[in-house]
């Protein structure tokens, strides 16, 4: 998914100075952020407090929309580098398409993993016949320097793993939980999963004191370590955690995200990460000229201009600020 915004703040990110080595129970506020013509989106990361969790460095959550009359998603072709996108739906169908060719429809609990390597471009968009509702999350993961010039692809894991408990069910997107590992591409210590709670289920997930964690409630009433959770809104949880107490009052649906903290400082502006200014004004002109990024065939419609670039060089501005 794009950054749609046509003014983007370019930030520096990563580096441990501001990771949290204690547990914490930090409430991170959304904004709103519109998402083409028809689908709104509440943007967790990156926050006015905090820009990363682990290598997580974007995360958006939409929905549930009715868009039984409505075009749904429309995302025009557009531009990654030094990242990995990750799609999950809880509801709805999102058609992806990009530059090598890939071309594959994602469903509630399926994995689509984008990595973006070198340099990519895709779409995407509700099929022309889709679902009356639209729900699900957007999240980028940030390539560590060893792997960020590696050869782009898609992955699509329709089957995966689950940890279970009474009364839970979690689904491991990326990474490692408990001992058992989603078989989508991970480049650091990473985890992802979608925590399906059952009404008065009260359980504790087992973590490693090492990752730092965040909570994204998804649906429902959860209490994430005795802290409130509304749907959109994410609960950061800091490092030295070995285990997560959750509670839900209904039944509920949350992500887990987490990771060894993220050592390397980022420079991201719209859909990209370098490691400096130069890096993203060369992303930009590449794009622009058409050159490198590739093209997503198939898409109705024009690919998305990139904005402007600051008039004033990037300044390091660490994991929050």
């Amino acid at each position: 998914m794009s950054n749609l915004d046509r003014a983007p703040a370019p930030a520096v990110c990563g580096g441990r100075g501001f990771v949290v080595a204690e547990p914490v129970r930090e409430l991170l506020t959304p904004r709103t952020v519109q998402l083409g013509d028809s689908t709104e989106v509440r943007r967790l990361l990156p926050n006015l407090g905090r820009r990363m969790v682990g290598a997580w460095c974007f995360v958006d959550h939409y929905g549930p929309d009715d868009i039984a009359d409505e075009p749904g998603m429309q995302v025009p072709p557009h531009p990654h580098m030094g990242l990995q996108t990750v799609s999950w739906l809880h509801e709805g169908e999102v058609l992806h398409r990009d530059s090598t060719g890939s071309l594959q429809t994602i469903r509630p609990r399926e994995l689509g993993l984008m990595t973006s390597g070198r340099a990519i471009s895709h779409s995407e968009e509700s099929p022309r016949d889709h679902a009356r509702l639209l729900h699900g999350a957007q999240l980028w993961v940030a390539l560590p320097d060893a792997h960020r010039h590696t050869e782009p692809g898609f992955e699509h894991h329709a089957a995966l793993p689950q940890v279970t408990a009474p009364g839970l069910t979690a689904t491991l997107i990326l990474g490692t939980l408990d001992g058992t590992t989603s078989p989508g591409t991970a480049y650091t210590p990473i985890t992802g999963a979608d925590l399906t709670l059952a009404e008065g289920a009260d359980v504790r997930l087992p973590l490693d004191p090492d990752f730092e964690y965040a909570v994204l409630a998804m649906s429902g009433e959860t209490h994430v370590d005795g802290v409130p959770v509304l749907p959109g809104s994410m609960l950061y949880l800091g490092c030295g955690r070995t285990e997560l107490p959750l509670r839900a009052g209904s039944d509920a649906s949350v992500m887990l995200l987490g990771g060894e903290p993220f050592e390397e400082e980022l420079v991201m502006f719209w859909n990209w990460i370098g490691r400096s200014q130069e890096e993203i004004v060369q992303a930009r002109e590449d794009w622009m000229t058409g050159s490198r990024f590739g093209e997503v065939k198939g898409y109705d419609g024009a690919p998305l201009p990139a904005p402007e670039l600051p008039p004033t060089p990037l300044k390091p501005r660490g994991r929050v600020r």
